[in-house]
């Protein structure tokens, strides 16, 4: 029930209008703030689900494929430059933007364990350099692709992405050899 609540906490933080003009202000943080945060929310939620919702939704979650592509798919639509456009412009946009972020956290926590490793890897090996290619993009383009950012803010928000993408890959490839190094339990 704590991660519920702290999840309702974070969601109704996020809500505000001081916080989320604060974070929208900016590209880099908009993204890189903005959409982890709601992202935490949304695994802190599904955390709280009784086990009869999480049965009802593993039943349709086989291997953590279906909420892994929906999470992708989230993540993919929301790096669209004219995504972040309408957000700011359009109340329905940025309600739509909120509860796609919460769904998309709440299909990470309930499909990255059932997940395993080789379809973690297959999902990250596609999120990640989308992520990157995305930053790189936002990095070196000329003109503005946001037209309600100024071109310095999506260059910083472009090295955000690149690095973030390669700690991510980086942090996950550590995690995977220091579990396949480790001894098994009962071993010598």
């Amino acid at each position: 029930m704590k991660p519920g609540l702290a999840g309702l906490a974070l969601l109704a933080l996020l809500a505000l209008p001081e916080p989320r003009q604060a974070l929208e202000a900016s590209m880099w943080r908009h993204m890189v703030l903005q959409f982890p945060l709601l992202l935490l929310a949304g695994a802190l939620l599904a955390a709280a689900l009784p086990a009869r919702a999480r049965g009802a939704v593993a039943r349709w979650n086989a291997h953590g494929i279906s909420g892994l592509v929906l999470a992708g798919v989230v993540l993919a639509v929301l790096m669209v430059p004219r995504a972040l456009d309408l957000a700011l412009r359009d109340a329905g946009v940025e309600l739509a933007k909120h509860a796609a972020l919460l769904l998309a956290g709440a299909a990470l926590r309930l499909s990255w364990r059932p997940a395993g490793r080789v379809v973690q890897g297959f999902f990250l090996g596609n999120v990640l350099p989308m992520t990157a290619v995305a930053g790189q993009l936002y990095r070196d383009a000329p003109l503005r692709l946001c037209n309600a950012y100024l071109l310095d803010d999506q260059a910083r928000l472009g090295g955000w992405l690149t690095g973030l993408a390669a700690l991510a890959a980086l942090g996950w490839l550590g995690r995977v050899a220091w579990q396949l190094t480790r001894p098994e339990p009962g071993g010598p």
